[in-house]
Parts: C-alpha cells; sequence; structure tokens
C-alpha cells in the first residue's frame, strides 16, 4: 500500500508534469552555500548524514563529558556502565511492533536507558517516547493502538497531483503530533540532554539529496522562539513519504539571506541509522581517552523475509511491486552497513524484527486492527525475554555452516556468550524456544566484534574478540 502510494503519485506527476504548475517557495539553498546554514539562528544542531562530520564527533565527545560529571555528581564512582544505543527503523503501520516490543521490554524488566535514540519515519514518531523511558510507555501504546488513517492524514483527491504537492495532507497528524509532543515533553528531552543522552531523528533534504540528522535534545536545549513547531516539522518531515504526503519546508538562513528547504520521509536515504559509517566510532573514542562497552539495538518495523505476492501485468502494479521490492532490499542493506559499522566499531549488534510468522494483512491504510495484533506480537515477545538476533539476515559467519534465519541465529537479551565461543545447536534451540542455556561447543559462532581502520574489513576466521 505505502510503495503503491508513492509510485501512483510519481506516475501521474510525470505524465502531467509538463501541464503542472509548481507550488510557490523560497529558493532553495544553493549547494556552495549548504554548510553555513542556520536553523532558528543555530548552525550546530543538524548534521550531515551521509559523510564526515567533525561537528557530530564533536556532540559525541560533549555528551561523554556530560554523561559522566552527571554520573559523579549522583555520587558513583568507577567507570560509565556500558552504553546502549537504539534503532529505530520505519515502516509505517508496521511502527505498531517496535511500540510494543518497547513497552514488552519494560515488562521484561531489563529494559536499559539509552545513551541514544535514533528514529527515521514511523521510527522517528516512536524515538522521543522510547529515549524519554518506560514512563511514556502509555503515551506511546496509545498512540499505536487506538489511531486509524483519520488521525494521520486527509485524501485530496486525485486531482491533487496536478494542483498540489501530495494526494493527501497530514494536517491530522500534525494534531495528533501536538497532542504528544508538547514544551513539557521537550523540556524533559533537553534535561536527559543535559545528562549526555542523545536523540537523533533523520530526514532527507530533497533539494540537496542528502540524509540530515537532527540533534533534538540541543534543539529542545536552545529553548528558541519556534522550536517546538521545528521539532514537529522534523518529526512530520521524516514519516512525509514523497507524492503520498507533503514535503515540509523548513525555513533556514545563509549568509543572511532567507531559503527553504524541502525536506521528506528519512526513509527515502535510510530505512534505519545509527550514525555515519565513515564515522569509527572505537578510534575516535580512543583518541579521546574513552574506552567504554557499547551495545546497539536495532528495531527493523518490518519482515525481513520476501513478501510474496502474484503482480497483475499492469503498470501501476508493476511499478509498486518494485518498489516496495527496493524499499525491502535497502533495509536489509542498511542492516549490513549498520552490522560492519558496529563491528568494526566493537559494538555488540542486535536486531529485532516482524517475524515470519505474521501474515496478517494490512486492509487499509493505518488500519487499528492490523496495528493492534502488531503491538500485541510486539509485546508478548518482548515481555517473555526477546531473542535478539546477532546477525543481519542471512549473513554467515566462516565455517558456521548453513546460513540461519535471524531468528535461529540470536541470543536472548538475558543470556550471554562468552566472547570467542561458538553455540552449540541446543543453544540455537534455547535461543527459539526461550528455554534452556547457552552453552559453548562447536557449532554456530558466537557474536564478534573488532576491526578497525579504514581499510576493508578483515575477520577473524574464529571470530574471537580482542
Amino acid at each position: 500500500m505505502r510503495a503503491l502510494s508513492i509510485a501512483t503519485a510519481a506516475l501521474v506527476c510525470l505524465a502531467v508534469v509538463a501541464g503542472c504548475s509548481a507550488l510557490p517557495r523560497l529558493r532553495a539553498v544553493p549547494s556552495q552555500d549548504a554548510s553555513r546554514v542556520t536553523v532558528l539562528g543555530l548552525s550546530d544542531v543538524r548534521y550531515s548524514g551521509d559523510t564526515d562530520s567533525p561537528e557530530l564527533v564533536s556532540e559525541g565527545i560533549a555528551s561523554y563529558r556530560k554523561e559522566l560529571a552527571a554520573f559523579h555528581a549522583a555520587g558513583r564512582t568507577g567507570p560509565l556502565p556500558p552504553a546502549s544505543f537504539l534503532a529505530i527503523s520505519g515502516g509505517g503501520e508496521n511502527g505498531a511492533f517496535g511500540a510494543g516490543l518497547l513497552v514488552g521490554w519494560t515488562a521484561a524488566g531489563t529494559r536499559p536507558q539509552f545513551k541514544l535514540v535514533t528514529g527515521i519515519s514511523t521510527g522517528a514518531l516512536i524515538a522521543p517516547f522510547a529515549f524519554l523511558g518506560s514512563r511514556y510507555d502509555p503515551q506511546l501504546q496509545q498512540v499505536y493502538t487506538t489511531i486509524s488513517a483519520k488521525d494521520i492524514l486527509e485524501h485530496r483527491g486525485y486531482i491533487a497531483a496536478l494542483t498540489d504537492d501530495a494526494l493527501a495532507s497530514t494536517s491530522p497528524l500534525r494534531r495528533t503530533m501536538a497532542r504528544y509532543i508538547t514544551p513539557a515533553m521537550l523540556d524533559e528531552i533537553a534535561a536527559e540532554y543535559a545528562k549526555g543522552r542523545l536523540l537523533l531523528i533523520g530526514t532527507t533534504d530533497l533539494d540537496q539529496g542528502r540524509p540530515v540528522i537532527w540533534n533534538i535534545g540541543k534543539l529542545a536545549a536552545s529553548h528558541r522562539p519556534g522550536v517546538l513547531r521545528l521539532v514537529q516539522d522534523i518529526l512530520i518531515a521524516s514519516a512525509a513519504i514523497p507524492g503520498a504526503f507533503p514535503p515540509v519546508m523548513i525555513d533556514v538562513e545563509a549568509d543572511g539571506r532567507r531559503y527553504q528547504e524541502m525536506h521528506v520521509d528519512g526513509g527515502t536515504s535510510a530505512q534505519v541509522f545509527v550514525y555515519p559509517p565513515s564515522l569509527q566510532l572505537r578510534s575516535l573514542g580512543r583518541a579521546a581517552g574513552i574506552v567504554r562497552e557499547r551495545r546497539l539495538y536495532v528495531i527493523r518495523n518490518a519482515r525481513l523475509d520476501p513478501n510474496w505476492a502474484e503482480t497483475r501485468r499492469s503498470t501501476l502494479p508493476i511499478v509498486g511491486r518494485a518498489i516496495s521490492s527496493l524499499i525491502q532490499t535497502q533495509g536489509v542493506g542498511d542492516l549490513y552497513r549498520i552490522y560492519v559499522a558496529a563491528r568494526r566499531d566493537g559494538i555488540d549488534f542486535n536486531l529485532a524484527s516482524i517475524p515470519e510468522t505474521f501474515t496478517m494483512k494490512l486492509e487499509q491504510p493505518f488500519d487499528p486492527a492490523y496495528m493492534n495484533a502488531l503491538f500485541k506480537l510486539g509485546y508478548d515477545v518482548g515481555a517473555h525475554g526477546y531473542a535478539w538476533a546477532k546477525f543481519p539476515p542471512g549473513y554467515n559467519e566462516l565455517g558456521a555452516g548453513p546460513t540461519l534465519s535471524p531468528a535461529a541465529a540470536a541470543v536472548p537479551a538475558d543470556r550471554t556468550v562468552p566472547a570467542g565461543s561458538r553455540l552449540s545447536p541446543h543453544a540455537v534451540s534455547a535461543a527459539l524456544t526461550g528455554h534452556g542455556s547457552c552453552t559453548a561447543a562447536n557449532g554456530l559462532h558466537a557474536p564478534a566484534a573488532g576491526w578497525s581502520g579504514s581499510a576493508p574489513p578483515s575477520f577473524d576466521p574464529e571470530g574471537h574478540l580482542p
């Protein structure tokens, strides 16, 4: 449904582009001036998502120092506890799975406080609730179990393809966001930012054709007039499917001149992100004297197996199906990129996704019955100790034998495997059933991490941790 909406809008617009008149807007920022842009007078609240960003590196180091200061101010001594990162993907209605998983994780009593939370598209809408912790679980559950299409969009009719910038308006989504993304929530986000925690949201600047990472905590801490509206704009932009939903125009300045940027769904750049892969976290941390254990949890709000469907031999179904396949494979590619960077940087990788056993069909956009079923599924697996996959789908460690599905290669969150060990078949069974313990034996490789440098990665053939 989502992919077909994109395809329909794109094809209709292409067919009539010669006769279309564009809606008014301010000029886009010239590419040579993009590095000097300010938003609300702020120049350091966002970063490039696809290149090295010294500002993001500086922000990361500053966040560690703030975290350390808060740790000591609380009367605690010794090293900081492990840093937990959470990355939440796009997926539209499927975000109900991630929301349910988080609430269930709370019920299990093992959900950590996250040092870093990132979100794209529906993941961007979940991210503020996840960042602020379990006290926001009731609101998160309400968003993903009580809303329907009328709370998200208003159809403009197909003539909008000729006269407007999308087939639907997101005015209802803006009203929904205003009920939850409030000044009080922004104050709480700012308070957590002061403790060294980071909330990052991804959009795509359609003019520049590049991903943008917004530092929501730093924006909230600025207390600038208009910051609440800007944060709401960013969240809506991150979920603005091009053609289906209108882009969000963000007013900016460069060298005293006013421009507008056109921001759309972060999923047009990536389905999920943690940090730019060019940023070598472990090397940079060591250079700054920062050495600590890090764990990454990725929630992919989608099934990872191919989604079979007979395709009608007609233009729109063919294009829609192709775009759906493109989104699917892009999402898997994103997981591999994140896994490679995590392993290089010594970060423990953990992946959750909608299981293959969930086969309920989405009858209409934002169908409450579908979303409630997905939320319940996520809650149930989270509450019973979710078996996080240790590898991307289809990945096979050297010498590990046959490729297993992510679920089969998973280790439950409350079970650990000694570094450098291998999992026995019994351990795999335990991961799948939630019973038994993970014992070391010859068989499936245990999770490993640990390459560095900018050269192509070189795996330790035994999968040992350094």
